[in-house]
């Protein structure tokens, strides 16, 4: 795919072709405390990524990751129930790394070293209305669809208009 469109407004990713085409469009989930570039702000960031990374591939859905990592856990409402703070990430993980020096790449506004990505979430959350901790949740089975068709170097741009 030529590239993926954020619209933090409308909570929703939609996907590209080369020929400027769209694919797909999927409902999302953004920071519950908005936009912003910030370490340690737990927003999302704005601007021009690329996927850095696709991360968890041939994992089964629900798989849970920390630091990237799968745990050996797949989630379920019942292991949601048992630990209700956690931020779940699942299924995969779309790593995203900043292209714009000074505002989301590089020094205290890094993408990459904020750990934002792309990610799978339990799918009794809702989509299309803000509610991470900075990165975007998708629900899997989308998530899953998304990560088949994108590859390391797909522009991601994430903006508020």
């Amino acid at each position: 795919m030529s590239k993926i469109e954020v619209s933090i407004p409308r909570q929703r990713l939609t996907v590209f072709d080369d020929a400027g085409r769209e694919v797909h469009c999927y409902q999302i989930s953004s920071s519950k405390n908005g936009t912003g570039e910030q370490k340690g702000s737990y927003r999302t960031p704005r601007g021009r990524h690329v996927v850095r990374a696709k991360i968890g591939g041939g994992q089964p859905i629900n798989t849970v990751f920390v630091r990237r990592r799968p745990t050996g856990e797949i989630y379920s409402p019942a292991l949601g129930e048992k630990f209700p703070e956690r931020d779940w990430i699942l299924t995969r993980i779309l790593w995203l790394s900043g292209c714009e020096p000074g505002f989301n790449r590089l020094g205290t506004v890094d993408t990459m070293q904020r750990f934002i990505y792309i990610h799978g979430t339990p799918d009794s959350i809702d989509m299309g209305k803000p509610g991470s901790i900075g990165c975007l949740r998708m629900h899997n089975d989308d998530l899953l669809e998304l990560f088949d068709m994108v590859s390391p170097g797909t522009p991601v741009e994430i903006f508020e208009r």
